[in-house]
């Protein structure tokens, strides 16, 4: 029996030790939109990160439009972060093959900066764990002191917007 419990112990503790996030160290060399960055790294030389959590409003693209704050949001994180070493604390992969994680900047959580301050959503269909209730009241405080994109008084959340753009539907709004 007490070799069943040592075997079982020490299966939990690869188990853990497998689901543990990947830390990589890079400097931030471009920044997409207010969700989206590319790192150099010394290991895989160029890293395309989707920040975790968040959800950004979209910005323009040339054969799209964008979303209000869109630009707003890429500025923002473009000041926070380009250009300095930062972590990702790697959570996932997205279906885009990117890295999905946490970045972390001089102590600072940067992705519930963004919601903080109003520059993108907490991205509830994907948050997990301690991050999800940081990030929804990081968002709830931004909405109660109408921060950033909670200015208008009912913004369309980037993930509708990218469907209404996919269903071909015309948005009532000029973006």
């Amino acid at each position: 029996m007490k070799r069943f419990l040592a075997a079982c112990l020490l299966i939990l503790s690869f188990v853990e030790v497998g689901h543990a996030a990947q830390i990589i160290d890079g400097i931030v060399r471009a920044v997409y939109d207010g969700d989206t960055i590319l790192l150099a790294t010394r290991s895989a030389s160029r890293l395309k990160v989707r920040l975790y959590g968040i959800d950004a409003p979209e910005t323009a693209m040339p054969d799209q439009p964008g979303q209000p704050f869109g630009a707003v949001a890429r500025r923002t994180l473009m000041y926070k972060i380009m250009g300095r070493q930062v972590s990702a604390e790697i959570i996932d992969t997205d279906r885009y093959q990117r890295a999905v994680a946490v970045i972390r900047y001089a102590g600072r959580d940067i992705n519930r900066e963004m919601v903080e301050e109003g520059m993108a959503w907490a991205y509830r269909q994907y948050l997990r764990g301690q991050y999800a209730s940081e990030y929804i009241g990081s968002e709830n405080r931004a909405r109660s002191i109408r921060a950033g994109l909670w200015r208008e008084a009912n913004p369309l959340p980037p993930w509708e917007f990218r469907q209404n753009l996919q269903d071909g539907k015309t948005l009532n709004r000029k973006y």
